[in-house]
């Protein structure tokens, strides 16, 4: 069955961190880009990370550079997202997201996406 599931989610207080991850079957996920997107209510959509495809350049926007990191596992197939000091403004449904291409896509525009963990950071 060829499926993505993250895990990880939680509630944190701000200045918290967590690890995300993302586990995929059925598929080789060091052969697509992986993303991690995140949406909150009354919020757009936001690419937190994106894997590239080999080599595996990893991007991040401002919001969480330096804050977030990005690292994959190949024995295991699996990405995490390492989260460290989290702010209230990073609480959201994260989603991981697999493109055959170079560079990742939103969830329903990719390959493969997982139906999300919530993260909350609030004190």
């Amino acid at each position: 069955q060829v499926q993505l599931v993250e895990s990880g989610g939680g509630l944190v207080q701000p200045g918290g961190s967590l690890r995300l991850s993302c586990a995929a079957s059925g598929f080789t996920l060091d052969d697509y880009a992986v993303g991690w997107f995140r949406q909150a209510p009354g919020k757009e959509r936001e690419e937190v990370m994106c894997i590239s495809s080999k080599p595996g350049f990893t991007t991040y926007p401002d919001s969480v550079k330096g804050r977030f990191t990005a690292s994959r596992d190949n024995a295991k197939n699996m990405v995490y997202l390492r989260m460290t000091g989290l702010r209230p403004e990073d609480t959201g449904t994260y989603t991981c997201t697999a493109e055959a291409a170079t560079w990742c896509s939103p969830p329903d525009e990719s390959d493969y996406w997982g139906q999300g963990t919530q993260v909350t950071v609030s004190s």
